[in-house]
């Protein structure tokens, strides 16, 4: 049986972002996959920009996600929503025909450095990924709040109680592929 490809998404351009960290955690609680890291760093959707050419980073993505068995996506929150980054992948990401998105399993997850760990923009995001009609894996959302606390130098995330999550919600998404 062949490996299944699991897609990342990280709605963080920084290299060092703390969405990049509970990633490579549930890469590790998903199990042998071969794993792609999409590149969201796109040119703003413009319909104009589309007529004249999908541009190269917006087709490798889509070639990605349409190659993907299931999607793990972590995003920040900045102003009590989402990020335009991320927002801009799923637009470009929702413009191919057949969609390249429909019932493809897909977990959430977010770090951020406010109390709530990005509680709105999940929301948001999970709110988007349902009418592109993704399926979204449910259940308590996981939210790494005050992230600059809680990796470790290396990345590493100590805190049992959300490595359990993780564990839990990478089985279940594992489970649809």
């Amino acid at each position: 049986m062949t490996k299944p490809v699991l897609l990342t998404m990280s709605g963080s351009l920084r290299s060092g972002s703390y969405n990049r960290m509970p990633l490579a955690q549930a890469v590790a609680a998903f199990g042998e996959a071969e794993v792609i890291e999409g590149d969201l760093n796109l040119p703003l959707y413009d319909g104009d920009v589309e007529e004249a050419g999908t541009p190269e980073a917006v087709t490798r993505l889509c070639d990605q996600m349409a190659r993907a068995d299931a999607v793990v996506i972590s995003g920040p929150e900045y102003n009590k929503g989402y990020s335009g980054v991320l927002k801009n992948a799923l637009d470009w990401l929702s413009r191919p025909s057949p969609s390249v998105l429909k019932d493809k399993p897909v977990a959430t997850m977010s770090a951020a450095a406010g109390r709530t760990g990005g509680e709105t923009a999940q929301f948001q995001t999970i709110s988007i990924l349902i009418q592109l009609q993704m399926q979204v894996v449910h259940g308590p959302l996981i939210l790494v709040a005050a992230a600059q606390d809680e990796f470790g130098e290396d990345g590493s995330l100590p805190n049992d109680f959300l490595q359990k999550q993780i564990k839990a919600r990478m089985q279940r998404l594992r489970a649809l592929t």
